[in-house]
């Protein structure tokens, strides 16, 4: 599956998520019942998932931990929050050239509308 396939999907879930629970919640519980229609779906995901930060072809003990990656193509990153803020997107952004891979979401659940708290950032496309 492509990315935008995979993102398409992951967005269907997150819509049905956010219809039935709404705004409010922590990040941690949309996060969980993510993992489980993800599961349900029977797509591949990695949550919590550690990124490595190489310095100078060492690895340092610090790194990210990335919320949701699914099939190792997709990063989401998932906010509850007011407003997404510049930093969300360059974090997201430095997620994905960390991994190398090409695409990510950054979704704020708590809006009234899911739709404008959905961003997708891209690497190299």
């Amino acid at each position: 599956m492509i990315e935008n396939e995979l993102s398409k999907q992951v967005l269907d879930i997150c819509f049905t998520i956010h219809r039935e629970m709404g705004p409010g919640l922590f990040e941690t519980v949309y996060e969980e019942i993510l993992c489980h229609e993800l599961e349900e779906s029977g797509l591949i995901y990695h949550r919590q998932q550690p990124i490595l930060v190489y310095w100078k072809e060492r690895k340092m003990d610090v790194g990210f931990l990335a919320d949701v990656i699914v099939e190792n193509k997709l990063i989401v990153e998932l906010k509850s929050v007011k407003t997404l803020a510049p930093v969300h997107k360059k974090q997201l952004l430095t997620y994905l050239k960390l991994t190398n891979l090409k695409l990510g979401l950054l979704i704020n659940f708590n809006e009234d509308l899911l739709k404008k708290g959905i961003k997708r950032v891209v690497n190299r496309l």
